[in-house]
């Protein structure tokens, strides 16, 4: 996605990264990062992404050579239902929101949630 001026939509590249380590499942250096996403960035540009992402408590990172390996704190999962926690969070009316939501789901995801809450309630 990208902005009027040809520019990416904030937090578009810091998803990329995180779809990235989630993909391969394994510690990343910035070089493989920066190889992974393509030539067009600036390896300083995936540094910095990595770096942010690293204080924001996204990514753990330890030494390796003269740079990092980073890796995801969370699966893709576990991060999502923190965002959808978070987008809820201190809402008026939490109700709206989440009939928003449901209205939003196709019949098969629609499906799956009343599965899971059911399985949820019976826990």
């Amino acid at each position: 996605m990208t902005t009027r001026d040809g520019r990416r939509a904030p937090g578009t590249l810091e998803a990329e990264v995180m779809a990235l380590l989630w993909d391969r499942g394994e510690p990343l250096t910035t070089t493989e990062v920066h190889a992974a996403l393509g030539a067009e960035l600036a390896y300083n540009t995936v540094q910095t992404i990595l770096i942010r992402l690293h204080e924001k408590k996204a990514v753990e990172r330890r030494k390796v050579g003269r740079g990092h390996a980073y890796w995801p704190v969370q699966d893709a999962a576990t991060a999502a239902a923190s965002r959808m926690q978070a987008a809820l969070s201190g809402l008026p009316d939490r109700r709206a929101v989440l009939l928003q939501f449901a209205a939003s789901l196709d019949e098969s995801d629609a499906e799956q949630l009343r599965q899971l809450l059911e399985e949820a309630r019976r826990s």
